[in-house]
């Protein structure tokens, strides 16, 4: 509807200029990308034990983990870590840039 009203070709112009797509080279490289997504992202109450093992011995583990909390993933094993884990992370992150400001 924005589009219509605009003029033509600003939109999506203005989208190119402000958003750069992330980096993803490090996917290629993954461990997880041989293995299936079951263990990544397995039933709700399973186990994740198998996924941090592969996230172990994966050296694209930070570049993952990274990737995950600055894309707010919210479901899965990544980086190493569960749902739960990343949001304790984010949470210790949160309240030490707060005591530092």
């Amino acid at each position: 509807m924005i589009e219509r009203f605009s003029v033509r070709g600003t939109i999506l112009g203005m989208h190119n200029d402000t958003i750069a797509a992330p980096d993803l080279s490090w996917q290629e490289q993954a461990l997880c990308a041989e293995t299936g997504s079951e263990f990544f992202f397995p039933e709700p109450g399973s186990s994740v034990r198998e996924a941090k093992r592969i996230c172990g011995l994966c050296e694209m583990r930070p570049a993952c983990l990274e990737y995950a909390l600055d894309h707010d993933e919210r479901f899965g094993v990544w980086g190493g870590l569960s749902e739960k884990e990343r949001l304790s992370l984010r949470r210790t992150q949160d309240q030490q840039h707060q005591q530092r400001y």
